[in-house]
C-alpha cells in the first residue's frame, strides 16, 4: 500500500455566500479545520481500511470535515476518501462524532 505525505487543507470561501456562513454555534474549536489530504485518517470511530476490489487495502487520500451547524455530517464527522493506485477504484465512508 501506497502512502501519501501529509498535507493540510484550508478551506477558503470561493464566493459571497460561502464566506458568509456562520461557524460552529456549539461544537469544539478544531471542528470545520480538520481537512487534510494524505499521511493517516484521524478515525473518529474504529479505524477501518477498505479493500479494493482487487482484494488489496487501499491508500488513505483525504479527510473533509463537517463546514457549519447548517451542513454539519452526522454529528461533526468526516468523510474519508480512499483510493487504490493499482485499479483507481476508490470508496469513501463517514464517520460521526
Amino acid at each position: 500500500m501506497k502512502a501519501i505525505p501529509p498535507f493540510r487543507l484550508v478551506a477558503e470561501p470561493l464566493n459571497d455566500a460561502a464566506a458568509a456562513l456562520p461557524t460552529f454555534r456549539w461544537a469544539g474549536d478544531n471542528v470545520g479545520k480538520r481537512h487534510k489530504l494524505g499521511g493517516a485518517p484521524d478515525f473518529i470511530q474504529s479505524p477501518e481500511t477498505p479493500l479494493c476490489s482487487c482484494a488489496k487495502p487501499m491508500t488513505f487520500y483525504a479527510q473533509l470535515d463537517s463546514i457549519n451547524d447548517d451542513y454539519c455530517l452526522a454529528d461533526c464527522g468526516l468523510i474519508y476518501v480512499f483510493v487504490c493506485f493499482d485499479c483507481f477504484e476508490t470508496k469513501a465512508m463517514l464517520q460521526s462524532g
